[in-house]
C-alpha cells in the first residue's frame, strides 16, 4: 500500500530559501569582519612599531642599556600591545629592554624595515614569532612585538564586528517568516474561494482577488468555470436525449411483452424483438462513446485513411440497400488533432445513418477536405425530398446517433454542422476541426 507524501507548504519553502540566503550573507559578513579585523590589526601594530622606533631615537639618543620585565602572555585587554626595543650604536648593542637579543640572535643590528623573528622561549615550548621593525644607520633602533598578540588583537576586533550579525540573524529570520506568511495570505484566501466555488450554480471569482499578481490566475479560473458550465450543460442535454430515446423503445418493449403474454403470435414476438434491438442499439452507441472517451494513443488522425477504410467496410451494406457509396479525398494526408478511434466512431455513425435513413437509389458521398485553416469530412446524400426543411444541428429530432457524433467532435475542439450541401445533394453532415499546427484545440473532458 502506497502512502501519499504530504505536500510541502509554500511559505515554509520560501522561508527556508530566505534563511539559506541569510546564512550565506552572514558567512560573507563574518569572513569580511575577520579579514577586516586582522588587516586593521596589522595596520595598527605596524604603525605603532614605526612610531615607537622614531620616538626612541628622538628621545634617548645617549641612554644606557636597560632591562624590563618580560612581556606577559596573558593580558587583560587585546588592545594593550607591549613592545620590546633594541638599539645599536655604531654596530654595538646599546639597549635591550627585555633581554631578547640573545634569544632572537640580534647581537648585530638587523637590516632596516619590517621582518620576522622566531625563537623557542623554553624547552618544550612552541616557537614564538616576533614582528620587527628597524630603522637608522649608525644609530639603529629595532622595535619588536609578539605576533600572537597581533593575532589576538585581530580576533578581538573580528569578534566585535561579527557579534551584531549573530544577534540580528534570528530577529531577521523571524521577521522574514512573518512577512512571508503575511504576504501569502491573499493566496490562501484565493485558494479557499476557489474551493468554495459552485461550478454548477455558475459561481465566479470576484474582483476582490484582482491583484496584479493574481489577475491572470483569476481570469484563467473564471474561464475554466465557464468551460465547465458549458460542458455540464452539454452533459445535461445529452442525458435528456438519452432518456428521451430510451423511454420510447423501453415503453414499447413493455407493451409488446405484455401483449405477447396474452397472444404469443410470431408478429408479437417480432415486434418485441425489434424494440429490444432498438434499445440495445442505443446502449451500444453509449458504450461506443464511453470507449472513445477512454481511448489512449497518438492524438492525430489521417482523415483520408479513416474515410477510405470505412467506405470499403460499408460498401457491401450500401450495395445491398441499393445505395451508391463513393469517396472524394485528396491524395495527400489530411491530419486532424483527435484520436483515430473517436474519428472512426463518429464517421461510421454518419455513414450508417445516411445508409439507414435514405431510400434506395440514393447517392451517399463521403468527402475529405481542407480549406484554409480548417479540415473535415462530410457525408452527403440526395435522399431528402426537395424543398423539405433542414433542422438545425443543435435542435431536436437529431436522434441519439447524431448527438453522439456531435459529442465526439466537440470533445477534441471540433464540431458537427448540417446543411443542404451542394446540388444534387439535399443533406450534408460535416465534421470539422482546426488545422493541425494552427493552434491545438483544447480537449473538453
Amino acid at each position: 500500500m502506497t502512502v501519499d507524501r504530504p505536500q510541502p507548504r509554500l511559505w515554509v519553502t520560501l522561508w527556508l530559501w530566505v534563511i539559506g540566503a541569510l546564512l550565506a550573507i552572514w558567512a560573507s559578513l563574518l569572513w569580511s569582519a575577520w579579514y577586516t579585523g586582522h588587516h586593521e590589526a596589522n595596520e595598527v601594530t605596524d604603525g605603532q612599531l614605526v612610531a615607537i622606533a622614531r620616538m626612541w631615537r628622538a628621545a634617548a639618543p645617549g641612554a644606557n642599556q636597560a632591562t624590563a620585565p618580560p612581556i606577559e602572555g596573558d593580558r587583560p585587554r587585546a588592545y594593550v600591545q607591549e613592545v620590546a626595543v633594541l638599539r645599536w650604536v655604531n654596530g654595538q648593542l646599546h639597549t635591550d629592554t627585555h633581554g631578547l637579543a640573545d634569544a632572537l640572535n640580534l647581537r648585530q643590528p638587523p637590516p632596516p624595515g619590517f621582518g620576522e623573528r622566531r625563537v623557542v622561549a623554553s624547552p618544550g615550548a612552541g616557537p614564538e614569532r616576533w614582528r620587527l621593525y628597524a630603522e637608522g644607520d649608525q644609530d639603529r633602533v629595532a622595535v619588536l612585538m609578539d605576533n600572537d598578540h597581533r593575532v589576538d588583537l585581530g580576533r578581538d576586533m573580528a569578534l566585535h564586528l561579527a557579534r551584531p550579525a549573530l544577534l540580528v540573524l534570528p530577529v531577521v529570520a523571524l521577521l522574514l517568516g512573518w512577512a512571508i506568511r503575511r504576504g501569502l495570505r491573499p493566496l490562501d484566501h484565493l485558494s479557499h474561494d476557489v474551493a468554495a466555488l459552485d461550478v454548477v450554480a455558475g459561481d465566479r471569482l470576484g474582483r476582490e482577488h484582482a491583484y496584479r499578481e493574481f489577475s491572470t490566475t483569476v481570469q484563467a479560473i473564471n474561464s475554466l468555470v465557464d468551460r465547465l458550465q458549458q460542458q455540464a450543460r452539454r452533459e445535461r442535454e445529452f442525458a435528456n436525449d438519452v432518456a428521451h430515446e430510451l423511454r420510447t423503445p423501453l415503453a414499447a418493449l413493455a407493451l409488446q411483452a405484455s401483449a405477447a403474454q396474452r397472444d404469443p403470435s410470431p408478429e408479437r414476438l417480432a415486434e418485441l424483438e425489434h424494440e429490444a434491438l432498438r434499445a440495445g442499439g442505443i446502449l451500444s452507441q453509449l458504450l461506443d462513446l464511453a470507449r472513445a472517451q477512454r481511448v489512449e494513443g497518438p492524438p492525430e488522425t489521417d482523415l483520408v485513411q479513416v474515410a477510405s477504410a470505412l467506405v470499403a467496410e460499408q460498401a457491401p451494406a450500401a450495395y445491398a440497400g441499393g445505395h451508391e457509396l463513393s469517396l472524394q479525398a485528396p491524395e495527400a494526408e489530411v491530419r486532424v488533432h483527435a484520436p483515430p478511434m473517436l474519428v472512426e466512431l463518429a464517421l461510421r455513425n454518419l455513414i450508417a445513418n445516411a445508409l439507414r435513413h435514405t431510400p434506395a437509389d440514393t447517392q451517399v458521398v463521403v468527402e475529405v477536405w481542407q480549406r484554409g485553416r480548417e479540415v473535415g469530412v462530410s457525408v452527403s446524400d440526395d435522399g431528402q425530398r426537395p424543398g423539405a426543411p433542414v433542422p438545425a444541428t443543435n435542435g431536436g429530432g437529431l436522434g441519439l446517433g447524431l448527438r453522439l457524433v456531435q459529442r465526439m467532435a466537440e470533445q477534441w475542439g471540433g464540431g458537427l454542422h448540417r446543411d443542404t450541401g451542394e446540388p444534387p445533394m439535399t443533406t450534408r453532415f460535416t465534421l470539422h476541426w482546426p488545422l493541425v499546427g494552427s493552434g491545438q484545440p483544447l480537449r473538453l473532458d
